[in-house]
């Protein structure tokens, strides 16, 4: 792909903007965002906050350990955090820095009672507005569609900042990748221009991996994987360093993942195991570069079409990314890297999202097991047809069925989901 064409820009931006350091789930996380940021435009700590999120939102908080609270869970955690620890300029880190004296005063703020929490009812899957005041002066901040993109800023009735967006489902751009396009870039692009956030991300993810397997975090996924069959096989120790990353993240680890499609669970996905193949082919470090290029674009590409939350398993997006880099790795052609991504996408489409919480460990390792059958098949010949299902026989065909799936098929199956953990 040509440096200089504005393709080839984009696809660099592409990978500046959504491959970003985030610490915990990244919806508590925006929650303490959009919660610091509206403490700072009132400009003093707030004796009243709401916090009105959409079901999503809702569903992925939860059952998550918010990072740096002391083992707390919830909305109302993640808003206190914002408020009293909170420093916004660190986007998805913005509680990456408390004090212990600050962790006790926030206990204090939640015992106050003073944050209640609704739900949004704008139709749009990723909505969420902090709204706080002290005495008569007020604040709030909304962000739609991603997790730092704030859409207002208003000021006692005054809007300060104020971007459109797409009012149906909050998107902002079109998608511009393409399997074809992606591994253009991959094979040809210069990796100075994207080695800075591909090595933040080998770095980060390889860390939070390592805490996984060295130490016990949620149900112990990665680690059983590795007890219950062995780490001869390259094949168990990609998936259970995957699940183990999860399985830390999820239960509140305060390391930083690299995120993918604003999910620390996918950044860990489409890059760990993909990193264990290039140990065991001994692959060079501009192969590897290339590789975690090609996954975290086409990572993206897949959910480009789902939007950032749906009742569709993120982890079904990113491992049959990382399968398509993996093939890589081996050397294989487009035609078994294709094949691949479509036997991936056949085989483990019906995994469900049901929130965030360490259960999400075991499905990144059922995502990965998928690719190892799904490869297997591809470098035999063998590959699900056109018509099978969901499946066309156009790889581009069978990425946009599953986008539709995800984002138009399971919008009930999303709102079933969310009353079944509410208990309503």
């Amino acid at each position: 792909m040509d440096r200089d064409s504005g393709l080839y820009k984009k696809y660099v931006e592409i990978l500046e903007k959504e491959l970003l350091p985030a610490m915990g789930c990244t919806e508590p996380i925006a929650i303490a965002y959009a919660a610091a940021r509206a403490r700072e435009v009132l400009g003093a700590i707030p004796d009243r906050v709401k916090v009105i999120a959409s079901g999503n939102i809702i569903k992925n908080v939860k059952s998550v350990i918010v990072p740096n609270t002391g083992g707390l869970m919830g909305i109302e955690t993640a808003a206190a955090a914002g408020i009293i620890a909170g420093r916004s300029e660190r986007l998805l880190e913005v509680i990456s820095e408390v004090s212990e004296e600050e962790k006790r005063t926030m206990r204090t703020y939640l015992d106050r009672g003073t944050i209640e929490v609704e739900p949004a009812n704008t139709g749009l899957v990723f909505d969420l507005k902090v709204e706080v005041s002290k005495g008569e002066d007020e604040a709030s901040v909304r962000i739609v569609g991603d997790h730092t993109n704030i859409v207002s800023i208003t000021r006692n009735g005054n809007t300060e900042f104020e971007k459109p967006f797409d009012s149906e489902s909050g998107e902002q751009e079109e998608n511009v990748l393409s399997l074809k396009g992606i591994l253009d870039f991959a094979r040809t692009c210069d990796l100075d221009d994207v080695r800075e956030v591909i090595k933040r991300q080998i770095d980060c993810n390889t860390a939070v991996s390592d805490e996984g397997i060295r130490n016990s975090w949620g149900a112990e996924v990665g680690r059983t994987i590795l007890k219950a069959y062995g780490d001869k096989d390259v094949r168990v120790r990609a998936k259970a360093r995957a699940a183990a990353g999860s399985d830390a993240r999820m239960s509140g680890c305060e390391l930083p993942v690299v995120i993918n499609s604003g999910s620390g669970n996918q950044g860990i996905t489409v890059s760990v195991p993909v990193m264990e193949y290039a140990r065991e082919l001994k692959s060079s470090e501009e192969e590897l570069y290339r590789a975690l290029v090609l996954a975290n674009l086409l990572g993206l590409h897949q959910k480009a079409g789902i939007g950032r939350l749906s009742a569709y398993c993120g982890a079904v997006s990113a491992g049959c990314a990382a399968g398509a880099a993996i093939a890589y790795l081996m050397g294989e052609s487009d035609k078994v890297i294709e094949d691949t991504v479509i036997n991936c996408l056949a085989t483990t489409s019906g995994i469900v999202c049901d929130g965030a919480k360490p259960s999400c460990a075991s499905k990144i390792a059922e995502s990965i097991d998928a690719v190892f059958l799904a490869l297997a098949m591809a470098k035999e010949g063998h590959r699900f047809k056109g018509g099978d299902g969901i499946v066309k026989e156009d790889v581009e065909d069978t990425i946009k069925s599953v986008g539709r799936l995800g984002k138009d098929g399971m919008r009930e199956t999303d709102r079933e989901i969310l009353d079944i953990m509410l208990d309503r």
